[in-house]
C-alpha cells in the first residue's frame, strides 16, 4: 500500500491506536433498550474517536467494526448493522474527506452487500490522497485468516518458483497482510471491560500496548481516549530487550 515507512518510526513514538468497539450491547441492555439502539449509540462514539485522533495528531487509528465471527449473529442484528454502515459512510464520507481523512478497509469485503461494497470503494477512492489521517475500518475481519491468507500467496510464491522457501521470514509474510504500508499499532484498546483480542490483528498486535476500559463504546468519549495515550506513555517498551 506504500502508505508510510515504517524505518521512519521512532520506538516509543505514538503513531498508531487500534480499538476494539465493545460493549453496544451492554450499553443498550442497562438502559432496556435493544441492542440495535446500542448500535447506534455506538456510531457517535466514532465519531468521537476520530476527532480526537485528529486533534492529538494520531496519523493512524484502526476501527474493528464487524468481525467475521459477527455474521453468526441475528438476521436483525446483522442487517442493522449493514445499514449503520451505509448511513455512516454516507454521512460521514464529505466531512471526512474536507478533513483530510484516508478511509482504508480491511476484511473479507466481498461477504458484505454488493451497496455496501460500492460505498466502500467511493469510499476509498474519494479520500485516497488524504494524509492527515489514516481510519482503517475492519469490517468482516478476522486476524487467523488474514494471516492464513498471506501464508498461502507465500506458498503459491514458493510453488512458481517467484521465491525460495528460505526466503519466507517475518517481513514477506507481514508484506502479505492487509495493513501492509500501515504502522503495527501502539496501542489496542479495547472497551467494555473485556480483556481479549478476539481475533483482532494478532500478528501486528505482537508487540502492541493492550489497554483495557471499563467504559462500555456509546460512552467512549475524548477523555478515554487521553487516558489510553497518557497510560501509554508511562510503560517502558524494551521489544525484547532491557531498558536503559
Amino acid at each position: 500500500m506504500g502508505i508510510v515507512d515504517k524505518n521512519d518510526l521512532t520506538p516509543n513514538s505514538l503513531k498508531h491506536i487500534a480499538i476494539i468497539m465493545d460493549g453496544n450491547g451492554r450499553w443498550a441492555s442497562k438502559r432496556s433498550m435493544s441492542r440495535l439502539k446500542g448500535h447506534e449509540q455506538g456510531a457517535k462514539a466514532v465519531r468521537e474517536a476520530i476527532k480526537g485522533c485528529r486533534e492529538l495528531c494520531i496519523p493512524f487509528l484502526t476501527l474493528f467494526a464487524f468481525s467475521s465471527e459477527n455474521w453468526k449473529r441475528p438476521d436483525e442484528e446483522v442487517n442493522h448493522l449493514m445499514g449503520l454502515f451505509r448511513y455512516f459512510i454516507k454521512r460521514e464520507l464529505n466531512e471526512l474527506k474536507a478533513a483530510g481523512v484516508k478511509i482504508n478497509f480491511i476484511g473479507n469485503i466481498s461477504m458484505l452487500p454488493d451497496d455496501v461494497q460500492k460505498l466502500i470503494e467511493t469510499a476509498r477512492l474519494q479520500t485516497e490522497d488524504n494524509t492527515d489521517l489514516v481510519l482503517t475500518i475492519a469490517l468482516s475481519y478476522g486476524g487467523q485468516a488474514e494471516i492464513v491468507n498471506s501464508a498461502k500467496k507465500l506458498a503459491e510464491m514458493v510453488l512458481s518458483g517467484e521465491m525460495a522457501l528460505d526466503d519466507i521470514n517475518e517481513t514477506s509474510l507481514a508484506a502479505g497482510l492487509e495493513t501492509d504500508g500501515i504502522p503495527d499499532p501502539d496501542i489496542v484498546l479495547r472497551t467494555s471491560g473485556e480483556k481479549r483480542l478476539s481475533n483482532f490483528l494478532l500478528w501486528q498486535s505482537a508487540y502492541s500496548e493492550l489497554i483495557f476500559q471499563d467504559v462500555l463504546w456509546p460512552d467512549f468519549r475524548r477523555e478515554n481516549l487521553e487516558i489510553a495515550i497518557e497510560e501509554y506513555y508511562s510503560r517502558c517498551r524494551r521489544y525484547g530487550a532491557v531498558s536503559a
